[in-house]
């Protein structure tokens, strides 16, 4: 039996309660291809931003045998340029090749750390200027939910959690046990769209229609052309109104969404037949087997043929 992917937690003073429960909730629920540990800095109990502590049974000598690890936020009154204590020395007992995830504010222990420079990086959007200003070095996108940059993860507020940590479960086993947690959960597999449909926007008037009903039109129609004209007719609105409300609600273009699904729908193709990459191109609405190779490279840095080698066991063949 193969060894369990191990995913440690390191909670901090002023920790979220509702994120720090997420690993455990999204990685234990495939506890024969997962552990999830909890530790903080010194082994001692942990102040929460809330009422209440937590207790935690591991001290930082969990770190050195992390395969993932995972930091929480914590409240932005605690928020500094400098590493709170026994925060540097944990870290420096952290293998090469470690998986390193922050979520929300604990971009800015990662930042501290120096584990950013230079790379692509998110936070919450409300305290993404003061990220950015304090590190500019750090290629700074606010608008998306997470960023996986390979070996080192951030992604936004709160809820961000639950998509990173399923991205992490999909990119490990696929597409398909991804989307077995996720209903575990009860939550969505994969949110659209980023962190701008979040920031506070001046709300439409209750008359104004919203582009629902033709994102679901579209998810049943994914095998045709598609163009942003059928999509706003189908809307009956003018294109300028439709991809304006349809980015408002979706924070995210109506064609980069559109390429979005068809790259989820193929991948779950990839997964569950034998079809040639052709008929799986025509299947999603990709021209040719070649712009989906490009877009499917684009989006996850392989080919159709390997993602399928890496994850065609991840579940059952379905019928053609």
């Amino acid at each position: 039996m193969a060894a369990l992917h191990r995913v440690v937690v390191l909670a901090l003073d002023g920790v979220y309660p509702f994120e720090l429960g997420i690993p455990s909730r999204i990685f234990g629920a495939l506890r024969d291809r997962y552990e999830v540990l909890t530790c903080s800095v010194d082994g001692r109990p942990v102040a929460t931003n809330a009422d209440f502590s937590v207790t935690v049974e591991h001290g930082p000598e969990l770190l050195a045998t992390a395969d993932t690890l995972l930091l929480p936020p914590f409240d932005v009154s605690r928020l500094s340029r400098e590493l709170p204590p026994g925060v540097a020395e944990a870290l420096a007992t952290v293998r090469p090749g470690t998986r390193i995830v922050s979520v929300c504010t604990a971009a800015f222990v990662l930042a501290a750390a120096g584990l950013l420079d230079g790379r692509p990086a998110t936070t919450h959007w409300a305290v993404a200027d003061v990220l950015r200003d304090w590190y500019p070095g750090i290629r700074l996108d606010p608008d998306v939910l997470f960023v996986d940059d390979g070996d080192v993860l951030t992604s936004a507020g709160a809820a961000s959690g639950v998509d990173v940590c399923l991205h992490l479960v999909r990119r490990d086993h696929g597409t398909a046990v991804a989307n077995q947690v996720a209903r575990a959960c009860v939550v969505p597999p994969w949110r659209d769209g980023g962190q701008a449909q979040y920031i506070e926007h001046p709300v439409p008037p209750p008359s104004a229609h919203d582009t629902s009903a033709t994102r679901q039109w579209a998810l049943e129609n994914l095998h045709e052309s598609l163009t942003l004209r059928q999509l706003a007719g189908h809307a009956r609105m003018s294109l300028r109104t439709f991809v304006r409300r349809f980015t408002e609600e979706v924070g995210t273009s109506p064609g980069r969404w559109v390429i979005q699904q068809r790259v989820c729908r193929a991948q779950h193709l990839l997964e569950t037949t034998d079809l040639p990459v052709d008929d799986i191109a025509g299947r999603v609405g990709f021209a040719t087997g070649t712009s989906l190779r490009e877009h499917l490279h684009a989006a996850i840095g392989v080919s159709p043929l390997a993602y399928r080698r890496t994850f065609r066991g991840a579940a059952a063949p379905a019928p053609a």
